[in-house]
């Protein structure tokens, strides 16, 4: 299906009108998206159908080590794609055809054929909407907008405005010859003066090239995936919340809002914006995005391991698929609201300058913060009030019952094998009593 996609994406013609395009490419895109979306489930699946139930932590490091690689590697597509579709639009696509059929004969001759065959029936079609899992249905709506708050304003928003010339420096003020006495990402008129190139896209960036902002965004994606494959080792672990349950995605969904709500306010408010291109303005990006990417990908994480933890193993690909399914409609409401907030909160400055890119993205900001804020709300709801929440030393809220501590089997093999050890010591030492001794065997 990926493979299709692509051969699709070659009978792309650019004599096409606008609307024709948009269609054709969308149609191309769906067929790559099922094959994304089955691999994923695929991934998933395995991590719950090959870990003990009682191994909850080992479970969440193999899904994060899973997601977090999966999503690495999503930020090579980033660097590979700017940059080739400078070389030529066919030859990007060549490549990426290349790289699956690389891929195939992996999965064709390492993996277990019994894995994806049911054991008993296949999946009936009113399985698929069946809503008596109630953790999960609450989960799969907090993903809903937990993956809207980041795709509102990180997929289109973020490019756009990275790409966007300055809006100063745009108009009959400004007169040219050529293109080349222009600032980044204008043209030179027919009138004599500079204008910007893509007026809807925008003004007030930083008139970056695609594939520098490419790079940026493969960098970004890169840095997210290894944080979310090493988050129960260097975050939840330290902070004694691993195996992660629903207070953790409380807490940790709550930090979320904060960069966003941060971005918004500096880029309603901050000098920095108001003054456009210059180093403050480019460290108050970095910085945000950074910030954003490392809470995003441990939240993110934790969803993923919650969701494979709630799911029976009976139903483990229904169960994913449906939290997929939630997933992928919370990106599309986060990209169409993306284009509707960038496009028009934004005053028109003019047809030189286009729309003011800064207040358009800082909405798209706020709204990622709103979402986010939801997604923590939703997550309250869910009835998985066991384990408490600690944070460090710091007990935020206790435990309602002991807690089971999950070991490794090599652990448990050395527990048991002390404790029969120190069974004929006592014996020899006249410490136990026949009644004793029948009590410390059974247990």
């Amino acid at each position: 299906m990926q493979l299709l996609s692509y051969g699709l994406l070659f009978g792309w013609k650019e004599s096409w009108s606008k609307e024709k395009a948009v269609i054709y490419v969308t149609v191309a895109l769906l067929f790559g998206g099922v094959a994304k979306d089955l691999t994923k489930l695929g991934g998933k699946t395995v991590t719950k159908l090959v870990t003990p139930d009682e191994q909850n932590t080992k479970l969440f490091k193999l899904v994060s080590l899973i997601t977090g690689w999966k999503n690495s590697l999503k930020g090579v597509g980033y660097f590979l794609g700017s940059g080739l579709i400078e070389v030529n639009y066919y030859s990007a696509l060549a490549v990426m055809m290349g790289l699956v059929l690389l891929a195939m004969p992996w999965a064709i001759l390492g993996l277990d054929r019994s894995l994806g065959t049911a054991k008993k029936r296949n999946a009936l079609w009113s399985e698929i909407f069946d809503f008596e899992n109630t953790n999960l249905n609450w989960l799969s709506l907090a993903r809903l907008f937990l993956f809207a708050s980041r795709d509102v304003w990180f997929e289109v928003p973020l490019p756009y405005f990275l790409r966007s010339p300055p809006c100063s420096g745009l108009g009959p003020d400004f007169p040219c010859s050529i293109s080349s006495d222009c600032g980044p990402e204008t043209i030179c008129s027919d009138n004599g003066f500079c204008v910007n190139r893509n007026p809807r896209g925008g003004c007030g960036g930083l008139g970056m090239k695609r594939f520098a902002v490419g790079a940026v965004l493969g960098g970004v994606i890169m840095m997210y995936g290894q944080v979310q494959s090493w988050t129960p080792q260097l975050v939840t672990g330290p902070l004694k919340q691993s195996p992660p349950n629903k207070y953790t995605e409380i807490f940790w969904g709550l930090i979320n809002c904060i960069p966003s709500l941060v971005a918004w306010a500096a880029f309603t408010w901050a000098t920095a914006f108001q003054n456009h291109v210059d180093a403050s303005m480019i460290a108050w990006i970095v910085l945000l995005v950074i910030a954003f990417s490392v809470i995003f990908a441990i939240n993110s994480s934790i969803h993923s391991y919650l969701v494979v933890k709630y799911a029976s193993k009976e139903k483990i690909a229904v169960s994913v698929g449906f939290y997929y399914m939630s997933n992928a409609i919370g990106r599309l409401l986060g990209t169409l609201g993306s284009g509707v907030l960038y496009t028009y909160v934004g005053p028109y400055l003019g047809p030189y300058e286009g729309l003011d890119g800064i207040t358009g993205i800082a909405a798209c900001f706020l709204a990622g913060t709103i979402m986010s804020f939801l997604a923590a709300a939703i997550t309250v709801m869910i009835n998985d009030n066991k384990s408490g929440l600690k944070c460090g030393r710091l007990t935020l809220i206790p435990a309602t019952e002991e807690e089971t501590v999950d070991e490794e089997p090599e652990e448990r093999e050395m527990k048991v094998k002390d404790e029969e050890e120190n069974v004929p010591v006592l014996e020899e030492n006249g410490a136990l009593s026949n009644d004793e001794r029948a009590h410390n065997i059974a247990s």
